[in-house]
């Protein structure tokens, strides 16, 4: 009998509470579940028990951490447990440098490539198996990587995030109707958007 793939259950977007980090590069994980919880016409919630936002669609609970980037597995790990969710049925949305602007790359596992919201994530798991869509904010300068991951895009560089956030939450979409692969095969194009 073929093994069935794992269905995502929880979409998880990292970035960092507060006026002061919204709509900054690595808060685009915030900015794609925020589209997601507007799609599926969800509200979100405080969470009573965990430290983050919640939005439910049906079976699917989008979250948004409070805790901070670096402690993003804290109330995720909390989360997985209550609603009794896998950590391969979790898709983290994040910000990637390594990639360029408007990149999209979806991977089932792999280590944190120096991500510390997901390395968090991964550590309170005790595993590397867990699905991620990373989107990439672009190289910062060679010094100055913290100060560029929390500035603001630059106006001619909007046009451009907008329409790779429309085309992160049809990934995730995508990944919730059809699975990791088939996701994988369409999202992660080599070439630029």
């Amino acid at each position: 009998m073929e093994e069935k793939t794992p269905q995502v259950r929880l979409i998880a977007g990292l970035g960092n509470p507060g006026p002061e980090y919204e709509h900054t590069r690595h808060n685009i994980g915030f900015l794609v579940v925020d589209r997601l919880a507007a799609h599926f016409e969800s509200t979100w919630k405080k969470s009573t028990k965990q430290d983050a936002l919640l939005a439910e669609s049906g079976e699917l609970i989008l979250v948004k951490p409070m805790t901070y980037m670096n402690r993003s597995g804290e109330p995720l790990a909390e989360l997985a447990q209550f609603f009794k969710i896998e950590a391969r049925e979790i898709l983290v949305v994040l910000d990637d440098l390594a990639l360029p602007l408007g990149r999209l790359r979806l991977r089932a596992g792999g280590g944190p490539g120096g991500h510390n919201g997901l390395e968090s994530i991964i550590v309170r798991f005790g595993t590397e198996d867990i699905p991620r869509l990373r989107i990439g904010i672009g190289a910062a300068p060679r010094e100055g990587s913290v100060d560029y991951v929390l500035s603001r895009f630059f106006e001619e560089e909007k046009p451009l995030v907008r329409s790779t956030i429309d085309r992160a939450a049809e990934a995730v979409k995508c990944a919730i109707d059809n699975g990791l692969v088939s996701t994988m095969n369409t999202f992660n194009k080599t070439e630029e958007p």
